[in-house]
């Protein structure tokens, strides 16, 4: 499953969930802006770990590589689809 971590107001997260509807790819996401507390940090550290900083959208493919931004060509790329949407 590929997972998004993404900010709810965020642009390129926008692009990014709207690729990947339009392209029927299973995905999950995490608005983390929406959280709060200690899942919040949790999900803050996971996406440091990962990215190496706090840049959304950050996308885990099934293969565990990491996307950061809206980078089309390389989701059409990896995920192997045809690439309609934003």
């Amino acid at each position: 499953m590929v997972v998004v971590y993404a900010l709810s107001t965020c642009p390129y997260c926008k692009m990014t969930k709207k690729f990947m509807d339009d392209n029927a790819v299973p995905y999950e996401h995490t608005d983390v802006d929406l959280l709060e507390g200690d899942e919040r940090e949790t999900v803050v550290a996971t996406v440091k770990e990962l990215s190496g900083g706090t840049s959304f959208p950050v996308i885990v493919l099934e293969d565990g590589e990491v996307i950061v931004g809206f980078n089309k060509v390389r989701l059409i790329e990896k995920l192997g689809v045809g690439g309609s949407g934003a």
